[in-house]
């Protein structure tokens, strides 16, 4: 499972639509269909009805809050590298401080 499908799926499931999922996503729709195709294959199940309209199927429902809350997380990954950077910028090689001086700061 990839970033990138997990975003799609969560578009698709705000937007209903493939169409206006992919140009949310900035993406060509084929891209996005397949990404898609490719996620509910790996899981092993259809993720959403096609006709007569793109809904969530229940596991594509189930799975929704989970992908949901990978996606939050992921952006406070980012967040709190960019944090760690502007308050310790090095170069890729330096040591951070310790987790005790981080968590200090508040940002762990």
């Amino acid at each position: 499972m990839e970033m990138q499908q997990i975003r799609y799926f969560l578009a698709l499931c705000d937007e209903l639509n493939f169409t206006r999922a992919a140009q949310r996503c900035k993406v060509a729709q084929p891209s996005l269909t397949n990404a898609i195709k490719a996620l509910e294959e790996e899981l092993g199940a259809p993720l959403f009805h096609r006709r007569p309209h793109v809904t969530p199927t229940e596991i594509g429902s189930a799975i929704q809050p989970a992908l949901q809350e990978i996606m939050v997380q992921a952006e406070i990954a980012r967040a709190t590298a960019k944090a760690l950077l502007t308050y310790f910028p090095q170069s890729p090689r330096a040591d951070l401080p310790a987790l005790e001086e981080i968590e200090a700061l508040g940002m762990a």
